[in-house]
């Protein structure tokens, strides 16, 4: 898998984040019969700081957020709640998929306030940005549901528990 990790923030590294979103991005991929070896993904690991400047750029909301997405291609399907196109490899072989950050305090954060570990929490925001990656989004209710249906099959699928459940901050 090129999954290229960035850690802009040293905390990342005590929270076991490499294996983590290996694990993750894993699973997402599989779900949809995408080979991980074959797909490129960029992770940044940063704070609340970084991730509000990026927040503010790209989105205009200069707050922190928990994760954000910036597919390598609009793969989003047309109609609400309907199938993505499925991603297609360039002239390399490769499948270039986009770029993931994730912000270690809010991360922390919204764990702690579900009572769940870090861990799980880390995965579901990778599985997530994954899933944006792909196509999917969460701004229009049928798309919405189809995401977090998703989202609870490929976590389930990984032995961890509905995240909708515990924490519906996403």
């Amino acid at each position: 898998m090129a999954l290229e990790i960035t850690i802009e923030d040293s905390r990342w590294q005590d929270a076991g984040l490499e294996e983590l979103a290996h694990q993750a991005v894993g699973a997402a991929l599989g779900r949809f019969d995408l080979d991980p070896e074959d797909c490129e993904i960029a992770l940044l690991a940063c704070g609340d700081d970084q991730i509000a400047d990026l927040n503010a750029e790209f989105r205009e909301k200069p707050v922190p957020t928990n994760v954000l997405s910036w597919p390598a291609e609009d793969l989003a399907a047309p109609e609400p709640g309907g199938q993505p196109s499925r991603p297609e490899a360039d002239f390399t072989g490769e499948i270039p998929l986009g770029d993931i950050a994730i912000a270690y305090e809010t991360c922390q954060r919204e764990a702690s306030a579900a009572k769940k570990p870090l861990e799980d929490h880390l995965r579901h925001l990778v599985v997530h940005g994954v899933l944006h990656l792909l196509g999917y989004d969460h701004i229009r209710d049928p798309d919405a549901t189809v995401m977090e249906g998703l989202e609870v099959e490929i976590l389930g699928n990984m032995g961890l528990d509905d995240p909708y459940t515990l924490d519906d901050s996403l």
